[in-house]
């Protein structure tokens, strides 16, 4: 087994990912699919696929367009907040028949009808971010330099809908916070007859100013860039309804007490959105008249905690009816009208589709597995089956069910009648397979993972263990799933680790007590739920050696990591926190607001869940790791740390990685990356 192999291989297939096939689409008679993916492994450029009843083929290749510009800094950004790293056509939008598709290409606006060979350029008036086809597929509307247009593809003219004079406002895009920490991507919704859209507009004047600087270039002008830091202001967020006729009205509601505009959309009866108070206690669903601007007031959600944002909701069915989630006990059901439809026990994850009366959403019951069901008429019924991740989407009697399983991703098309079609995956295979023993520990069930040496023989030798959790509320990853993070848990274990991963309270998927448990403290439960999880995996496995136990991470298990190596010493004899928000006063406001409150009205749980507190603290060899770059967590999270270690006289080490975003993607920084770590951790526990 060629171990030393698996950094540089991880790099090259930027985790696996490149050759998969993601961005779906279907077509309302179910009869062809629209996908992105590269052409392999190590291909890092976007292709546009179809599957129809001829299999497979390939609609667009960018290289062969000959589209070499730059890309927009807005497109960059944009790029960076959705985590998007690959080149080539990243997104595409298509008509509601799924007969057009639009994409950009390095600014450039492409238009295909997929009865044609060949995309066309079309004109714009400037590079192009975000660009969305009408549902009719008429016209495109997209953000050129902070302001919102209109082309039509028949004849090309191009419309300004809206722009401002200020350099501080831009119409269209989203904001930080929404894109960062809302789940909110977009910024333009058209209406379903494509003659209206909904818009929002930014204004940045208040939002403070930072400056990102490339300290290995110093020839390079810094990067300025408006943060919303907890406790500061936020941008201004309005929301606008525009006709093509030049009329627009603004939608109206009290942003003073609900200043996030979390979602947006435009269904059959009209504009539908949901707004936040700052507190995010409040969160309410608004029905708004494209013609006045007035709203109608139709759920409002409150929680003494923060009310979570469920991806898809609200949404409305044919008859009008609100799709929306609410948190009952220790279940987040599925609602229709106010109506629970969905069991206790079942965790709401995601609504993935209305469409009539019929819901189609992502829950689970057992928290390292998620599966997708459905909701219509003839009641609830699950549509996956096996342990592992399963999503998909549906139209007139075809299912496209994506998995990830332990044994590897899959990507089927079932139409009733017919044989199945599988869509290929040109994704490498890991050279490294997980041997994962699945654990619960303690009382409260902490899903645990468990990853010996392949040659590991019981009483052959002791194992130094290795913790590698994330353990935040962003993502759980103790998953039935083929993980990157589990191959490269695997290639420390052949090292010679015991390597432990443990989802523990604060993570998605067991339901809105076990999340918000985390409320005001973000880091003692998590702490104590790895020290439980650890000893778990000892008594399963009395070869694991307690006195030599290290645990790294990376953003919230970066910040993990630092603190459990500076408040419980007697368990973890050394540490890595990469990225790690480390002054939770530095990260943005609706992020850190939710779990902290206000840093002015509660400060004490600022230094309660920020490791440079506890700096003096420090007994155990420490090594904090930060990209340079990094515009989410910026690198001043580990700079100030480092410097309060310094002054309380605590050594450890600073490695700054040149160029480096929050989520290093350079070959050659990732796989230097890991080497680096193993051999701390072969040092620090000897």
């Amino acid at each position: 087994m060629d171990i030393n192999g698996f950094p540089a291989q991880s790099a090259r297939t930027a985790r696996f990912t490149l050759g998969l096939p993601t961005s779906f689409s279907l077509s309302p008679d179910g009869r062809r699919l629209l996908f992105l993916r590269s052409r392999g492994p190590e291909d890092r450029t976007g292709c546009l696929w179809i599957l129809d009843d001829g299999g497979e083929r390939l609609l667009v290749a960018p290289d062969e367009l000959g589209a070499d510009g730059p890309i927009p800094p807005a497109e960059l950004i944009r790029r960076e907040r959705t985590r998007q790293s690959g080149s080539g056509i990243v997104g595409y939008s298509a008509d509601s028949a799924l007969r057009t598709v639009v994409f950009a290409l390095n600014g450039d606006l492409w238009a295909l009808n997929l009865e044609d060979t060949k995309p066309k350029r079309v004109q714009t008036a400037g590079p192009v971010v975000d660009p969305r086809l009408d549902p009719t597929g008429r016209r495109v509307a997209y953000v050129t330099d902070r302001a919102l247009r209109v082309v039509e593809l028949a004849d090309g003219n191009d419309q300004l809908l809206a722009v401002d004079e200020s350099r501080e406002v831009s119409w269209g895009l989203a904001e930080h916070v929404a894109s960062e920490s809302m789940g909110r991507s977009r910024g333009h919704w058209w209406s379903p007859g494509g003659t209206s859209l909904l818009a929002a507009r930014v204004d940045q004047t208040p939002v403070h100013r930072w400056w990102i600087a490339d300290p290995a270039n110093p020839s390079r002008p810094p990067r300025e860039i408006p943060y919303p830091a907890a406790g500061t202001p936020n941008a201004l967020v309005s929301l606008h309804a525009f006709d093509l006729a030049g009329k627009s009205v603004e939608i109206a509601w009290d942003r003073t007490a609900y200043e996030y505009l979390v979602s947006a959309n435009w269904d059959v009866h009209g504009p539908l959105l949901s707004v936040q108070s700052r507190d995010q206690r409040v969160l309410r669903v608004l029905a708004a008249d494209p013609e006045t601007g007035q709203t109608q007031l139709l759920h409002e959600q409150r929680d003494p905690a923060w009310v979570e944002i469920i991806a898809g909701t609200p949404a409305r069915t044919a008859s009008g009816k609100l799709v929306h989630t609410a948190d009952e006990g220790e279940t987040r059901r599925l609602t229709i009208d106010g109506k629970p439809v969905s069991p206790a026990g079942l965790q709401v994850r995601t609504v993935l589709e209305v469409s009539g009366e019929a819901v189609l959403f992502e829950a689970n019951d057992e928290p390292t597995e998620c599966h997708l069901w459905l909701y219509d008429e003839t009641g609830l019924r699950q549509l996956s089956d096996g342990p592992g991740f399963h999503s998909g989407s549906r139209a007139d009697g075809t299912l496209l069910l994506t998995s990830n399983t332990e044994a590897g991703r899959s990507f089927v098309v079932r139409r009733e009648g017919r044989p199945d079609q599988t869509i290929t995956s040109r994704a490498a295979e890991s050279v490294l397979t997980p041997r994962i023993t699945w654990l619960r520990a303690g009382e409260r069930e902490i899903r645990t993972a468990l990853l010996l040496p392949s040659w590991y023989q019981p009483g052959d030798r002791p194992l130094p263990v290795l913790m590698a959790p994330y353990a935040g509320p962003a993502m759980a990853i103790v998953l039935r799933v083929s993980g990157w993070w589990f191959a490269s848990a695997q290639w420390y274990a052949e090292a010679g680790f015991a390597v432990v991963i443990a989802d523990g309270r604060g993570t998605p998927g067991r339901g809105p007590v076990w999340e918000k448990t985390v409320h005001h403290d973000t880091l003692s439960a998590p702490i104590e739920d790895q020290v439980t999880a650890l000893h778990a995996a000892a008594e399963h496995c009395p070869d694991l050696d307690l006195t030599r136990v290290g645990i790294m991470g990376w953003s919230y298990g970066g910040t993990l990591a630092a603190a459990a190596v500076l408040r419980r010493p007697d368990v973890f004899h050394a540490g890595i926190s990469g990225a790690g928000p480390s002054d939770q006063r530095l990260y943005d406001t609706h992020w850190r607001e939710r779990f902290l409150g206000h840093p002015d009205e509660h400060p004490e749980d600022y230094d309660r869940s920020s490791p440079i507190t506890d700096a003096a603290k420090l007994s155990r060899p420490l090594l904090l790791v930060h990209g340079l770059a990094d515009d989410n967590v910026v690198a001043a999270h580990t700079l100030r740390f480092s410097a309060a270690l310094l002054a309380a006289g605590r050594p450890h080490q600073v490695l700054p990685l040149s160029g480096a975003g929050h989520r290093p993607t350079d070959e050659a920084t990732v796989a230097g990356l890991m080497h680096h770590q193993l051999q701390f951790f072969k040092d620090a526990l000897k």
